[in-house]
């Protein structure tokens, strides 16, 4: 078995992240965000399904595209971001399964199987996006997950004649902790939330 990882990284990855809703200018380089993709495409999916798909929103171009789909609440947070990840599910993630899963026909699992298809994309793609913000905050990033967007939209703009439609997104960057940065919610206990069997 594995050692455990530092308290340090304990705290940089769980204990002392926030979700920032401000932003420094420093950029984040296109290096890094490979290097965040080389780390959370490790997590574990179901028959290594490997279903999202991410659009990173960096340049002004793209960032006017999605500004107009973004809530009220979400846009000016989101436009100072340095980058945005649209993370996105791929519905015909299982035309890839004879690459990614080599050892068994899984592609035959799922074709024609509509509910068993949007169950484990939905499902698997989440995990992914999790990844992703967990990858980001072990490179030092900061992250700000959210929903509140017009999917439809998104979809249209970024996702346009696929199989892929969004799920969530993820502003990434250094956080400015000193604006409109929240005290930090409570979590239920264990016994809140978990049970023994």
């Amino acid at each position: 078995m594995s050692d455990s990882v530092s308290e340090m990284a304990l705290d940089q990855l769980f204990r002392e992240a926030r979700t920032f809703n401000a932003w420094s200018p420093q950029e984040v380089t296109d290096e890094q965000l490979h290097q965040l993709y080389a780390l959370a495409k490790f997590g574990p999916t179901s028959a290594n399904a490997s279903p999202m798909r991410v659009v990173f929103v960096k340049s002004e171009e793209a960032k006017a595209r999605l500004a107009p789909h973004l809530s009220d609440g979400n846009r000016a947070k989101t436009m100072e971001a340095p980058v945005t990840a649209i993370i996105g599910t791929d519905h015909e993630f299982y035309e890839r399964l004879p690459q990614l899963f080599p050892h068994a026909d899984a592609r035959s699992w799922f074709v024609g199987n509509q509910p068993l298809i949007d169950t484990t994309a939905f499902r698997n793609a989440s995990l992914q996006g999790a990844y992703v913000l967990m990858a980001a905050r072990a490179l030092g990033l900061d992250c700000g997950p959210m929903s509140g967007f017009d999917q439809a939209g998104v979809d249209a703009a970024f996702f346009a004649g696929t199989a892929v439609k969004s799920n969530f997104l993820i502003a990434i960057g250094y956080g400015d902790g000193s604006r409109n940065l929240f005290p930090r919610s409570p979590r239920l206990s264990f016994d809140e939330a978990c049970r023994i069997a």
